[in-house]
């Protein structure tokens, strides 16, 4: 292994800290491919992380070691499971991770984000979220996500003091600020803190540092909750949301890894990534693919010809919806 001769790209000045940084996470992760090898060298990967990308990482760090207590809200997406794994070895004990159980998480999500924090060993408390009985959610508008994330966090509002932590943080990250994310107004309703946001980390830094950690999860795709792929005006359900995970279910049992089952009522519009659809237009995967999603309940199905690409159902919002961002 030529690691050792190497030469890192980390600043002078903060080359030693990272080092021991990127090492205990590494020696954390439990993979083979990224573990440290016998000389404590650590990952390859981490040695080609830029000098500002480091520099963000110890301004993460040193953000986490002012606070006392902290509460992550914990979803086991690439940026909430690598600021749970960061504050778990910044603060021990004096984080917990905690995660809503709903309807709208698919149970495949709940397992691997159970897994991760096994693997990583910091302490998960499952909460029971019930923003499905709240009608302000079900009438499914722009605010739902509004509606969700003041559910989550007051659920951790009340858990906070039976338990001793004091402060509420999410895995917002710095280019989440460009987007329509009305969760984002919940979380300064009730001042919650975006520690990746502030250290300026981005979401392409957040995937390169967890793949430098040995983190599984590194390029795991996003996986928002299942009310985000039911078109605006419909109302959520818990029957809509089986519906739409069993969907979804069936594309990753056919090979595909990035997708989205949007429902339309009687009709499921698939979107595929770009990079997998050319396979999935062959006739026979067509013809798979229709199967699959009339037996989730669906009486019509069709193929999206743009692909897949987030928050599509966003399209239809009116501009000035969208230029409110998390406001």
């Amino acid at each position: 292994m030529q690691v050792a001769q190497e030469r890192s790209t980390f600043p002078n000045s903060s080359e030693e800290p990272l080092r021991a940084i990127i090492s205990t996470m590494a020696a954390s992760a439990h993979t083979e491919q990224q573990e440290l090898d016998r000389t404590g060298n650590i990952p390859g990967d981490a040695l080609a992380i830029p000098p500002e990308t480091a520099s963000r990482l110890l301004a993460l760090e040193d953000r986490l070691r002012q606070l006392d207590t902290l509460m992550v809200a914990y979803s086991g997406g690439v940026d909430s499971a690598f600021l749970a794994a960061t504050a778990h070895r910044v603060l021990g004990s004096r984080m917990l991770a905690v995660l809503a159980d709903s309807p709208s998480l698919a149970r495949r999500d709940l397992e691997q984000a159970r897994d991760f924090a096994r693997a990583q060993q910091f302490t998960l408390h499952v909460v029971a979220t019930e923003e499905l009985d709240r009608p302000e959610y079900q009438r499914n508008d722009a605010n739902r996500c509004f509606h969700c994330k003041d559910e989550l966090f007051r659920t951790m509002e009340a858990l906070g003091p039976k338990l001793g932590f004091a402060r509420i943080a999410y895995g917002m990250n710095a280019d989440d600020t460009h987007d329509f994310r009305p969760g984002q107004r919940a979380a300064e309703e009730h001042a919650v803190l975006a520690p990746l946001r502030d250290a300026g980390l981005t979401k392409l830094e957040i995937r390169a540092l967890a793949k430098a950690a040995g983190y599984s999860l590194w390029d795991r795709p996003a996986a928002p909750c299942l009310s985000s792929r039911v078109e605006y005006g419909r109302t959520v359900t818990r029957e809509v949301l089986e519906q739409v995970e069993r969907a979804e279910e069936s594309l990753r049992q056919l090979g595909f890894r990035e997708f989205r089952v949007r429902h339309h009522g009687d009709l499921a519009r698939v979107e595929i990534a770009r990079a997998e659809l050319s396979r999935a237009l062959a006739i026979d995967m067509l013809d798979a693919i229709s199967a699959a999603l009339k037996n989730a309940g669906f009486q019509y199905v069709t193929l999206d010809c743009t692909g897949f690409r987030s928050g599509s159902l966003n399209a239809i919002l009116p501009a000035d919806v969208l230029a409110r961002r998390g406001a």
